[in-house]
């Protein structure tokens, strides 16, 4: 876990409820839940539009997640050591 200070951005692991909504689009992965013929809508059986209503809320849900996390408070820890302190070398 990583601590936040002021005007940073966080790198590793944040915890957030809106992350929750990802569980959504992986709900395809359950074949069973949608494996059936019937009801077709405009003559396209039951499995392939449901697959298709899916592609959409995974978007959908990617795309609120995304809006409503990218400005969580986040640290960074830099060195404060500039280019020439950093090298190792030696000047002849």
């Amino acid at each position: 876990m990583s601590t936040a200070k002021p005007g940073r951005r966080v790198r590793g692991f944040q915890f957030s409820a809106w992350n929750l909504l990802l569980i959504i689009p992986l709900l395809i992965l359950v074949t069973p839940l949608f494996n059936f013929d019937g009801p077709r809508l405009i003559g396209m059986p039951f499995f392939y539009w449901f697959q298709l209503v899916f592609v959409f809320a995974g978007v959908l849900c990617t795309g609120i997640v995304y809006w409503a996390t990218r400005k969580k408070p986040t640290s960074e820890t830099r060195d404060q050591l500039g280019v020439d302190d950093l090298d190792e070398g030696e000047t002849r």
